[in-house]
Parts: C-alpha cells; sequence; structure tokens
C-alpha cells in the first residue's frame, strides 16, 4: 500500500460520521496492519488471493493475534490472573466482575473475544444455595447488560450444556427478557444428558431471540474431546486452544476455472486449490508464531490460560451449491441442482469428502491440536460475497421442505470439526409446538448433523451467516447509516448480498404431511 492510499483511505474513517470512535479507533488499525509486507506466498497463491479464489478473511497482513482463541476460563477463576493483578474470585459478585475485566483483554481478529467461557461450568461453583433464583436473575440481567454495552459485536459467543443447571435456566430468562443481539450463545445437546425441557426451554428462547443455537455434544466430543467450545459463529475449537488462522476456498471459482470432465475437476483443479489455500494458512501461521512471536509473548499463553498445542488452522469452504451445479451443467444435466436433485446431492457429498481427504493429508505447522492437520470448516460467508452460497448451505430462497433440506445436508456435517451451519427458517407454527421443534432438533441430531439453528419468520432477530442482528439496528443503518454493533455493518451487507430474510419459510407440526 503506497502512503497516499493509506493517507486517504485513513482519512475517509476519520470523517466517517456513521461510525462510533471505537470503530474509528479498530479501522485505523486495522489499515496500519495492511500497510506491512505480507507473509511470504508463492506466485500462484498470490494470484489465486488477488482473484478471490482463495481468502485470508481480511486478517491483516501481518497477523499479530490468533483469529479465535479460547481461554480457560475455569482455570482463571479458580488461579486469578497475575497479569491484570486480580486474585480468584470467591463469591458470584467477584466473580461476575472478574470476568467483565478479563474480556476487556482477551483479543481475537475481530478485536473482542469470541468465546466468554462456558458459563454454567464458570459460574456454577459461585451460585450458591442462598441465591434465590430472582436474585440470580437480577446478578445476571446486569452482567448481561454489561457484556452487550462492553463488547458490542456479536461474534461474542458462550456455551452452555449439556447438563441442566441453575445458571443455564435464568441466563435463558434474562435473554428472554432483554432480547439483546449479544452475546451469541450455544447450548450442547446430549440425548442421554440433556432434559427435554431444558431443550423445550431454549427452543421457547430462540422464539423470543434467536439463541441458542444448538450442537450435537457427542459428534463435538468424538472430535475435540470434552473441553470444546462453539464460538465466533459456529466455529468449533478445543478450550484453551483455539485457531491461528482461517483460510477459505471459493468451491464456485474453483469449478469456474475447471475445464474438462468431473473425475479430473477432483484430481487436478480441486487438489491444486484446496494446496494453494493450505499454502496460504501456513504461512499466515508462521508469520504469528515465528515472526510476530504471539504465543511467546501474550499474557493468556505465559499464564496458561492458552496452550499452542491445543491450537490448529481452519481451512473453510463456501460456494458449493454453486459448484455442484456447475458440474451438474458440465455434464450435460442443466436441470439439477443442488438440494433437489438425487444426482446433484451425491455429487455434493463426493465434493466434500474429497476436499476432507486433500486437508486431511497436508501436514499444517504448529497444529497440535488438529493432530497437525487443519480442521475443515463450513465458512458461512462474509458481506462482499457475491452470487455464491455459504458454506454447504442451500441457497437462500431455493430451500426444499424440512425434511429434504436435513436430508440434503446432514451427510455433510461429520467432515467439519470445526463447525457447519444450516439455517432453518420457520413460520409461526413452530410458535405453537415447541415440543415439535424438540422433536426435529433430536432427530436432527440422529440423522448426523452437527448443528441445528432456526430463525422464526416473524421475530425481530434475523441470523446472518451465524451471528444475530435485530431487524430494527438493519433499518437504522439505512436510515442513518450508524450501528453501535460492529457486526451490524457486516450483516447490513450480508442482506444486501444474500437476501437473507427472505430464506424459504417451513412450518412446523403441519398436517399436510401426516393427515389425521
Amino acid at each position: 500500500m503506497e502512503m497516499s492510499e493509506f493517507r486517504d483511505l485513513a482519512s475517509d474513517v476519520v470523517r466517517n460520521v456513521s461510525l462510533g470512535h471505537d470503530q474509528k479507533l479498530r479501522r485505523l488499525a486495522a489499515l496500519a496492519t495492511d500497510a506491512l509486507p505480507y507473509p511470504s506466498i508463492s506466485d500462484d497463491c498470490r494470484e489465486a488471493l488477488d482473484k478471490g479464489v482463495i481468502c485470508d478473511l481480511f486478517e491483516g497482513h501481518a497477523p499479530y493475534v490468533a483469529r479465535y482463541i479460547l481461554p480457560d476460563y475455569e482455570l482463571a477463576v479458580r488461579n486469578g490472573l497475575t497479569y491484570l493483578e486480580m486474585e480468584p474470585p470467591t463469591d458470584l459478585d467477584d466473580a461476575l466482575a472478574f470476568l467483565q475485566v478479563m474480556y476487556t483483554h482477551v483479543p481475537s481478529v475481530t478485536t473482542y473475544p469470541v468465546y466468554l467461557g462456558d458459563l454454567d461450568k464458570v459460574l456454577g461453583p459461585f451460585v450458591t444455595d442462598d441465591i434465590s433464583d430472582d436474585e440470580l436473575d437480577r446478578k445476571l440481567r446486569r452482567f448481561w447488560i454489561s457484556i452487550d454495552r462492553m463488547l458490542p459485536d456479536a461474534f461474542v459467543h458462550l456455551d452452555l450444556g449439556p447438563h441442566d443447571s441453575r445458571v443455564t435456566r435464568s441466563i435463558f430468562r434474562v435473554e428472554r427478557s432483554l432480547r439483546q443481539a449479544v452475546p451469541n450463545i450455544t447450548l450442547k445437546v446430549d440425548p442421554q444428558i440433556t432434559p427435554g425441557d431444558l431443550i423445550r426451554d431454549a427452543v421457547t428462547t430462540v422464539f423470543e431471540t434467536g439463541k441458542p443455537h444448538f450442537v450435537n455434544h457427542p459428534m463435538m466430543v468424538d472430535d475435540h474431546g470434552e473441553r470444546y467450545a462453539a464460538v465466533s459463529c459456529y466455529n468449533s475449537l478445543k478450550v484453551g486452544g483455539g485457531a491461528h488462522t482461517l483460510a477459505r476456498l471459493d468451491l464456485k471459482r474453483v469449478a469456474q476455472r475447471h475445464n474438462g470432465a468431473t473425475d479430473d475437476f477432483f484430481e487436478t483443479t480441486l487438489a491444486h486449490y484446496v494446496e494453494l489455500t493450505s499454502e496460504l494458512a501456513e504461512a499466515r501461521i508462521r508469520s504469528l508464531v515465528e515472526d510476530q512471536r504471539f504465543f511467546e509473548s501474550h499474557w493468556l499463553a505465559t499464564e496458561g490460560l492458552i496452550d499452542i498445542d491445543r491450537f490448529a488452522a481452519m481451512f473453510g469452504i463456501f460456494g458449493l451449491a454453486e459448484c455442484v451445479n456447475l458440474l451438474m451443467e458440465y455434464e450435460g444435466r442443466d436441470g439439477a441442482r443442488y438440494g433437489h436433485d438425487a444426482v446433484a446431492d451425491a455429487l455434493a457429498v463426493r465434493v466434500v469428502e474429497r476436499v476432507a481427504e486433500l486437508v486431511a493429508e497436508r501436514p499444517m505447522p504448529y497444529s497440535l491440536g488438529g493432530a497437525g492437520r487443519s480442521y475443515l470448516h463450513s465458512q458461512g460467508g462474509i458481506d462482499i460475497d457475491d452470487a455464491v452460497t455459504a458454506g454447504t448451505r442451500i441457497p437462500v430462497g431455493d430451500e426444499p421442505g424440512m425434511l429434504e433440506h436435513i436430508a440434503t445436508c446432514a451427510p455433510h456435517h461429520h467432515l467439519f470439526a470445526a463447525g457447519i451451519s444450516d439455517i432453518f427458517h420457520v413460520d409461526e407454527t413452530a410458535v405453537r409446538n415447541p415440543d415439535a421443534v424438540v422433536d426435529i432438533i433430536r432427530g436432527a441430531f440422529e440423522t448426523g448433523m452437527r448443528d441445528f439453528t432456526f430463525n422464526v419468520d416473524d421475530n425481530e432477530f434475523v441470523r446472518i451467516t451465524g451471528y444475530l442482528v435485530r431487524k430494527s439496528d438493519l433499518a437504522a443503518i439505512a436510515e442513518h447509516g450508524g450501528a453501535r454493533h460492529t457486526s451490524d455493518h457486516l450483516a447490513a451487507g450480508s442482506e444486501d448480498a444474500y437476501h437473507l430474510t427472505e430464506r424459504a419459510v417451513k412450518r412446523v407440526g403441519c398436517h399436510e404431511r401426516s393427515p389425521r
């Protein structure tokens, strides 16, 4: 970047009246990082990056912090924090204040923490019998308001479950009363552990706030062990670790660069671009670890709250739908499309399985958290993506019925240890049938889904790639351009590109499918 260009971009930021002071600071910092030299990559990798076939998700030219960081908050509250001169908390008030301070010092690619802990486990020891439910709700309500105001970013995320707890029930009550976009929430569901009425309580909370989303706990444990969390938007990683970087591959553009038979696509074109994506990830990891020396210097590492051996790279893919549809056209099957044709769906599985195979064969440095390889991730898209579908999803507005939708998507889920999401848009029949939604979630997990997330059509909240925004906040951006939550600016761009409020709406518990 030339100095004149840097000055022009910085000038645009400081003069942008729709940005708050804090938002300007973060954008100026990103400009400064992008003025530094890029990590060394091959000419082929650089061309693929410049053409958008592969993407570094704008992590900056000199990555100086790991993308996603999952501190061990349970360890922190047990031992205290030397860097912040904080003793271990002794009661609930101390614990909440302790976490508020710690959160403001936990970095990520967004500059805000993407993981607030498994709060039922972190706070559980401090919730004694002498604290009534009303008192617990009041304390957590104040804490919840502070999270939204101090960390105004919808990628801020916490986990609950799979066991029931007073903390979990209180959080759901507080969520329904406040109806905030921040923080994002995951409920871990284990069919042998999680009671049905807890899932039902979570479902009714979704009706009000769009949260939580639900993950298949046994599948997650198989991939990561018990100490894992879903963070940011659908990114599953090890607690005490995280992800160095997330490099992604646009499968649509890969297919557009292929000329020949489908079998040759798997062996040559796809393999070539998978390797270039891996090269990009490796260069960025080496820059972070060896040049910026993040793990040698950051207090989370020096105090043992994160460990480099629990980190890995994330290899993201998106545009599967367009890739498959193009390959079907090349084979002369113009009418066959992903989500609506068995042959197309089978080809989609083959594409994902081939990517997974190639990624598993490719070593990645400093990635013992993923057994020395990248984690595969179904990447949810960003606001600049044009005419390409997020991850392995079916295009917005073209989704089939609930059962067909699940049957199409479920076969992919086991391959994405670092997270995958399919968002189901339902109408008011779901609100009248919460137990039916509980059954759908359980059934989806039995079919092999890793994650289940749904929106209610007429809800104030809408899920973008995986994070939540309020429709009223999007309207405010359209009216005067400003927003308190940094994620709202991204959401506005994504809505323009994807029209996410136009997802195909599904009925729940309808008699048309099973007439009486």
